[in-house]
């Protein structure tokens, strides 16, 4: 009997350039896939970026004034750290020392998490009688991460207007007098570039503005990759 010889087929390969050519569009539009996609991210964070900008108000602003430690302080010495600015008065009897107690109360849970990138400042409107030494006496008694500034009635005026605070000591007030300083009670939080990014009145807790400045850290980061 005559037995026919079938011929063996070895293993196909699947690699054909069919596939090869499938392969490599699919790579391609893989590629331009996700560089679509990282663009359209990028510009996301952009325009975040520019509605933050836009929202802000414009609060802040270039001064020079003298520090309790009778040395020279301006808008550049707020740079590099986030910031709590306050204005108020030494003769204040009782809505100041709250605030910068309150203010006391922020910084030192927030330095424990973070470290030494808080600084405040507690500008006097009350130019008369807020003397060097009368500011130096009368911050003792806070946190020592708070700075206190003073200038004449002509600069307290403009730092106020800059940050939109309102002050009823009269130019021609008498250092001796005893008389009350009517004026806004916000503490401003501004961030390491300088600008303003939120006013706390004063029933805001102390826990409700570590919670928001803890927040607004996170974001800076994202945005910046820093903290400050």
């Amino acid at each position: 009997m005559t037995h026919l010889q079938v011929p063996r087929i070895g293993p196909r390969s699947v690699f054909t350039p069919k596939a090869a050519a499938l392969f490599v569009a699919t790579g391609i539009g893989l590629y331009y896939y996700f560089q679509h996609e990282k663009q359209k991210l990028l510009e996301q964070k952009q325009k975040k970026l520019e509605s933050r900008s836009v929202g802000r108000a414009h609060v802040g602003g270039p001064f020079t004034l003298t520090s309790h430690e009778n040395k020279p302080f301006s808008d550049k010495d707020l740079l590099g750290k986030w910031n709590f600015v306050y204005f108020g008065f030494t003769n204040c009897p009782d809505i100041c020392p709250a605030e910068l107690d309150k203010i006391g109360a922020v910084i030192t849970p927030l330095e424990k998490e973070y470290g030494n990138i808080f600084q405040s400042v507690f500008i006097s409107v009350d130019p008369a009688r807020d003397t060097v030494p009368q500011m130096k006496r009368y911050l003792e008694d806070f946190h020592p991460r708070i700075i206190g500034l003073m200038g004449d009635y002509a600069t307290t005026k403009n730092v106020c207007k800059a940050y939109r605070v309102y002050f009823s000591t009269p130019p021609n007030a008498d250092p001796k007098g005893d008389y009350l300083v009517d004026h806004s009670i916000y503490v401003y939080l501004m961030d390491p570039k300088g600008q303003f990014v939120e006013a706390f009145g004063q029933s805001t807790t102390s826990e409700e503005v570590v919670e928001r400045v803890k927040k607004e850290i996170a974001e800076y980061e994202q945005e910046t990759g820093r903290k400050v």
